[in-house]
């Protein structure tokens, strides 16, 4: 829906279908999906008007289409205590699938990630990561250890491109053994991939409980 609305192809005005109607078309849950519109409603993007329906609002196109939202800035925005934890960190063999995915070459050193960031220490966000050394080459796992990817990214490795892809995917059994959900549950899903010119820089897939959440935050490149 985001990506439909930043791109033009609902412009200014645009009704949005059902909810209903959208559940089937993302082959998502109803609540999912209201969940979605409530973050969009959030950012601005959207307006929802009583006897009318929800609405593409004209200042959809002014928002940089690229935003990145930050899972600390998101939790003490709405007054919670934020907390993080590395779960999981290393290099990604040269044979993995997810190098061919991503545009990796297998002979050059890449680092995966599992971290977990919470909100008043319940479970807010579950964060996948890949990042390209040659990209980062200052990057190993020992800062991250305090200092979660996607800062520590932005403070230290320029990028030119960015795109988001705001999907509705079932909890999988990892997933939904750190988000404390059921195996299986709705999750809003985010995935992200940043480039430096050519050179793709991380990819990151950012799991939210898909009952309670709604993405907010602002960031442009500092240069």
């Amino acid at each position: 829906m985001a990506l439909a609305i930043l791109t033009g192809d609902w412009p200014a005005g645009t009704k949005l279908p059902s909810e209903l109607w959208l559940a089937n078309h993302y082959a998502a849950a109803r609540m999912t999906v209201s969940k979605a519109i409530q973050s969009l409603a959030a950012e601005g993007l959207v307006e929802r008007r009583t006897k009318v329906g929800t609405i593409v609002t004209a200042r959809a196109r002014e928002r940089p289409v690229f935003e990145i939202w930050d899972a600390a800035d998101a939790v003490r925005h709405a007054g919670g205590r934020y907390g993080y934890w590395l779960l999981d960190c290393g290099m990604v063999p040269t044979d993995a699938p997810q190098r061919a995915e991503h545009g990796l070459d297998p002979q050059k050193p890449a680092i995966e990630m599992l971290c977990l960031h919470l909100a008043d220490d319940r479970p807010f966000q579950l964060e996948e990561r890949l990042i390209n050394v040659k990209a980062a080459p200052r990057i190993t796992c020992q800062p991250l250890k305090d200092v979660s990817p996607g800062p520590w990214l932005l403070a230290n490795v320029p990028w030119t491109e960015a795109r988001h892809r705001i999907i509705a995917r079932g909890a999988t059994a990892v997933v939904a053994r750190h988000l404390s959900v059921p195996e299986g549950a709705p999750c809003l899903v985010v995935e992200r991939r940043i480039w430096n010119g050519d050179v793709p820089v991380t990819f990151a897939r950012l799991w939210y409980p898909g009952e309670d959440h709604a993405l907010e935050g602002r960031f442009l490149p500092s240069w």
